[in-house]
């Protein structure tokens, strides 16, 4: 018998019986299909991981504009782009605008991996982010392999995200579209075998029936890399800021109301009036990445600054925009006290990065933040909306730090013990995509 090794997939191996066990131990292969409109995005370590086993084959797919110009993940991995979908059809009703967009992407995934699989490529195991249509049609190009969905959030109407901030309300038409906007992700996950989600919390978003087959298992933090260190220093605005100063840190992908901006610059008039030492340094774009959008020309740090006006000292206030990790780490590293607010939604990574820089953490009593910080022990945790409360947990934190430093402590082990990278998440990550299942949910 003739055995094409890069063509068999895992289920066919088993009625090879003696050939294959043959063929397995001349070179014990295994072949990986990642999709991600942004790869690697959360696959990036697993991935490298996978692709760094010379009996591993790598193969990814992406956006093209997103994916060409970044380096190269690793050696192995072979990177194909797909073009951006098309422009939506004009009138199509605003509640199926994504969902069509993500029928367009799913297509064009489908075109890429169809000439993969005619080039002879076929995967055991298929991974993908289902958010974004990618992963609708791909257990018809390949049935036999493994599909894993990596399940980031299902939104729902009431309980999380929609509608948890008062100040920017939703009605019955966003909840509508809401239940639509989860189109994608139902059809996906009706073909998936297996799902993967970073927090308990948020796999308890997804319906109950499927949330038996979805796993837990945070990507993880390098604590080798992100380390407490006394003697960091970071230049801002002509200004160094060494560990031991009255520094307050502030981190987001973007500065909107999703992750608090709105709460926390509400809270520095009585921070800096308490702390005539104290500076603020707050890293962030200025775009949207999730919910509503402010008025045309305007962005969320604009309406604050209007807002506030002379009740901040602007000059004690230093916005870094998007910073290079090494400079992230820094900011980390100088931080005072760190804060980190969130709606009911997807766990930030800096959060956890923070606590494993030993920052003194100020969170939103949420439920995502509440699965990892416990009130004075790790962290310190304050109502989301409550302004004054968190100035006093500010203030508290900047007058008295020996006070917290135990606190510091704890939350490096918090995260050492359940989120680290080496020691924990990857070779539970190797474990699910191999086959080896380690159940964490």
């Amino acid at each position: 018998m003739q055995i094409d090794l890069f063509s068999v997939s895992l289920r066919e191996r088993e009625t090879l019986g003696a050939a294959w066990q043959i063929a397995w131990e001349v070179f014990p292969f295994v072949n990986f299909l990642f999709l991600h409109q942004n790869f690697p995005g959360q696959f990036r370590h697993v991935a490298a991981a996978l692709a760094h086993d010379p009996r591993h084959r790598v193969v990814a797919v992406g956006e093209t504009e997103n994916i060409q110009n970044r380096p190269r993940l690793h050696p192995k991995i072979r990177v194909l782009g797909h073009p951006a979908p098309p422009p939506l059809t004009p009138g199509t009703h605003h509640y199926i605008r994504d969902y069509e967009r993500a029928i367009r992407r799913g297509q064009l995934t489908a075109r890429v991996v169809m000439e993969l699989r005619q080039s002879g490529f076929q995967p055991d195991v298929v991974a993908v982010h289902p958010g974004w249509g990618e992963g609708l049609f791909l257990k018809d190009v390949f049935p036999k392999a493994r599909h894993i969905h990596y399940c980031e959030f299902f939104y729902r109407a009431h309980g999380s995200d929609v509608g948890f901030d008062p100040e920017y309300p939703s009605g019955l038409d966003d909840q509508l579209k809401v239940r639509i906007k989860n189109s994608t992700q139902l059809v996906g996950m009706e073909s998936a075998d297996a799902g993967l989600s970073p927090t308990h919390w948020q796999k308890a978003q997804y319906p109950a029936c499927w949330q038996e087959k979805i796993h837990v298992l945070h990507e993880g933090i390098d604590t080798r890399t992100v380390v407490p260190d006394d003697t960091a220093e970071i230049e801002v605005d002509g200004r160094s800021f060494r560990a031991g100063d009255k520094v307050l840190t502030y981190v987001a992908r973007n500065l909107e109301p999703y992750r608090g901006f709105h709460i926390f610059m509400r809270a520095l008039p009585e921070v800096l009036e308490r702390h005539p030492d104290a500076h603020v340094l707050i890293v962030g774009g200025e775009d949207v990445s999730y919910g509503s959008h402010p008025p045309e020309g305007q962005t969320y740090r604009s309406l604050m600054q209007s807002e506030l006006g002379e009740k901040l000292d602007w000059a004690r206030v230093h916005f870094l925009g998007k910073v290079p990790y090494s400079r992230f780490l820094k900011l980390l590293q100088v931080s005072a006290a760190h804060v980190y607010l969130t709606y009911p939604f997807v766990l930030s990574w800096s959060m956890l990065e923070s606590m494993a820089a030993g920052c003194v953490l100020v969170a939103s009593d949420t439920a995502p933040v509440r699965e990892v910080v416990q009130h004075g022990h790790n962290g310190v945790l304050v109502d989301f909306f409550d302004v004054s409360a968190l100035s006093r947990q500010i203030n508290e934190v900047l007058a008295h730090p020996e006070a917290h430093r135990e606190m510091r402590v704890r939350a490096r082990e918090t995260v050492v013990a359940n989120y680290d990278l080496t020691t924990h998440c990857l070779p539970g990550a190797v474990r699910f995509y191999t086959g080896n299942l380690e159940t964490h949910g």
